[in-house]
């Protein structure tokens, strides 16, 4: 019994820890296009222009 609970522990730990790296990867994403965004928007309006 007190197997069975310990285990369903660990899972729900795992499970919380995969949600808080999802989180910090979001985070980084939404930082990375924040601030790389006007700088591709710079370089992509640069070769539409040439075109």
């Amino acid at each position: 019994m007190m197997l069975r609970n310990l285990l369903k522990r660990r899972e729900g730990q795992g499970m919380a820890e995969y949600g808080l790296i999802l989180a910090l990867v979001a985070v980084v994403a939404i930082a990375a296009v924040m601030l790389l965004g006007p700088k591709l928007r710079t370089v992509f309006m640069n070769i539409v222009n040439s075109l």
